[in-house]
């Protein structure tokens, strides 16, 4: 059935939304796919649904190749499943929490791995029932702080999860790449750049964790990559650590005054102008109090110490202190320990000697992986305006272990000694996971194997993103007068544009419009009779069906012009044979 814009549900603007920021957001309500319903929430129109539901044909077609199965879970969920697992409390402010009327707790589901696994308990038993792999598209709910650019931060949105469910590792490694293998083929099916990076699994938890990004500026991830092929999200490099040094010979530490040098800039500024001695920054210890509080809202506080040319890395400090929110120590928790002293914080630790002086703080003391037993630092020295020289690890502090929390920065060497790392920035568009038995043995998940003996199945979870795609694939495909699908998701194949007020040529674009829908395309006619050509066009270009075919004064040459919206390029050929071309 032909779609017509003189009674399809949609208007175009002129004018980008005022609070969209990125250019998927701006085309997508501009050109009428999507409209905004409160933050970080969108409603879909017809053309938007189009979109989304060849991503998700794509994504169905793909999982069934993969021998995955479709069941479909409620999104209101209730809260004891995720008591047991923990995650009702895990999962804090983003969960959304409601309660019915007989004030039973109730939320809706940001993911659904409990459901999954609950189910597979229900119904199956034995090793024979396995290997399993069972998925849904579904719409998802987390409550972000600060929604943002569209479809790429929203407050609900529509997720593709699947689950394997293997007896052991062996097959679990299987099934994961059966999937790995599903997400590449998805990608590549929909025009999609992508990127594979090792990622840490976080709270997810299991053995082996990577991501799918699109390379974009926009991206909220950041990541790496070497001329070698290693690629890693930044949360999950790891910092290659120096082989020890011997301190034989090296000079006594010893404090200097210092005074209004609490900055790293400053001490080596003070220690050039005032002492003579040549120091980079590279040089200084950096000691940062974070505070870490658990799920039982329990607050404490860490020193780690970092590299003085190194900024703190938040994102990688949640992983370090994964379990945990970190942030940066206000101003209340110095107040509760006098004996940090701002600006000249040294080496810190419980009953442990530093320079003489036996320290009395209950504060744990973590260090980059840089620091190694022979390596000589400047640092605080714990006392006002004074800083301590030629501090060499091992020798005049320790520490209570490692934190690899600094930032990665371009030129720094691969952990697998792959070349130098360059960085990128990318939109997460899946992620898959060997969870293991995390979620098993939290639910007694469990079969009986061929020996008749009880076993807690291994789990995988993958998840892809089908909202956030449609705004990655408009990001990527546009130019400054509208969007540019490919063809794998266009709303519709092609677009016949009646440009003209004769009555011979709306008949015309008709006719031409049926001819194109027997030969399988998809169609939508512009037959707006009181509307421009000039207007047509413009709204033509910003809807960003991939083939236009333009039905006006070259009609009376029995000829149309084709455009062909990707390349820019717009001819003429004859009517008849303007339907075997498209097609």
């Amino acid at each position: 059935m032909l779609l017509r814009m003189s009674s399809l549900f949609l208007r175009t603007l002129r004018e980008d939304p005022a609070e969209a920021e990125v250019d998927s957001h701006k085309l997508l309500v501009r050109a009428g796919y999507i409209r905004r319903a409160a933050p970080g929430i969108y409603t879909w129109l017809p053309l938007g649904l189009m979109v989304k539901a060849k991503v998700e044909q794509i994504v169905r077609e793909e999982m069934a190749a993969a021998g995955a199965q479709e069941v479909f879970f409620p999104a209101l969920l209730p809260r004891e499943p995720f008591e047991v697992t923990g995650r009702w409390s895990e999962y804090g402010d983003n969960l959304f929490r409601l309660q019915d009327r007989k004030k039973s707790d109730y939320l809706l589901a940001p993911t659904h791995e409990e459901m999954f696994t609950l189910l597979v308990k229900d119904l199956y038993s034995s090793y024979k029932d396995l290997p399993l792999t069972i998925y849904q598209i579904q719409n998802k709910y987390r409550d972000e702080a600060r929604p943002r650019a569209g479809l790429l931060r929203g407050r609900e949105f529509v997720m593709k999860d699947a689950y394997s469910f293997d007896v052991n590792q062996e097959g679990l490694e299987k099934s994961y790449q059966a999937q790995r293998d599903a997400y590449e083929r998805i990608f590549t099916r929909l025009g999609i750049d992508y990127v594979i990076v090792k990622a840490d699994a976080g709270a997810m938890g299991g053995s082996a964790s990577e991501e799918f990004l699109a390379p974009s500026p926009i991206g909220e991830d950041t990541f790496v990559r070497s001329p070698g092929g290693y690629a890693a999200n930044v949360e999950a490099v790891k910092t290659l650590t120096p082989e020890p040094i011997s301190f034989e010979g090296k000079p006594a530490a010893s404090i200097q005054d210092t005074p209004n040098a609490g900055t790293i800039d400053s001490i080596v500024a003070f220690a050039e102008k005032q002492l003579g001695l040549k120091i980079g920054k590279s040089d200084t210890l950096k000691n940062i109090v974070l505070a870490i509080t658990d799920i039982n809202h329990k607050r404490n506080l860490v020193i780690v110490a970092i590299p003085g040319d190194r900024e703190l890395d938040l994102k990688r400090a949640e992983v370090a202190f994964a379990g945990y929110e970190v942030e940066p120590a206000t101003e209340e928790d110095f107040a509760k320990h006098p004996e940090l002293v701002k600006g000249y914080i040294g080496p810190v630790m419980d009953g442990k000697q530093f320079l003489g002086e036996k320290a009395t703080t209950k504060i744990r003391y973590l260090v980059d992986p840089r620091v190694v037993v022979g390596s000589g630092w400047v640092t605080g020295a714990n006392k006002n305006e004074k800083h301590v020289f030629d501090l060499v690890y091992g020798r005049d502090f320790e520490a209570d272990g490692i934190a690899d929390v600094a930032e990665i920065r371009a030129g720094d060497p691969a952990p697998d000694g792959s070349g130098p790392l360059e960085l990128a920035r990318g939109i997460e568009i899946g992620h898959v996971f060997q969870l293991g038995k995390k979620y098993a043995e939290a639910l007694d998940l469990k079969v009986l194997d061929e020996n008749g003996k009880l076993v807690t199945v291994t789990m995988g979870s993958y998840g892809i993103g089908v909202t956030r795609i449609v705004a990655v694939i408009a990001e990527a495909n546009n130019d400054e007068k509208g969007l540019i699908w490919p063809d794998s998701v266009a709303p519709v194949d092609v677009m016949v544009v009646a440009a003209g007020k004769e009555t011979e040529i709306y008949q015309a674009a008709d006719e031409l419009a049926e001819k194109l829908e027997l030969q399988g395309k998809s169609v939508l006619v512009d037959d707006r009779l009181k509307v421009s050509p000039g207007v047509k066009f413009s709204d033509a270009e910003l809807l960003g069906v991939p083939k236009i075919v333009i039905v006006g004064r070259g009609l009376a040459d029995g000829e149309v012009d084709i455009w062909d919206r990707r390349s820019g390029e717009r001819r003429s050929v004859k009517i008849d044979l303007a339907v075997n071309e498209l097609a």
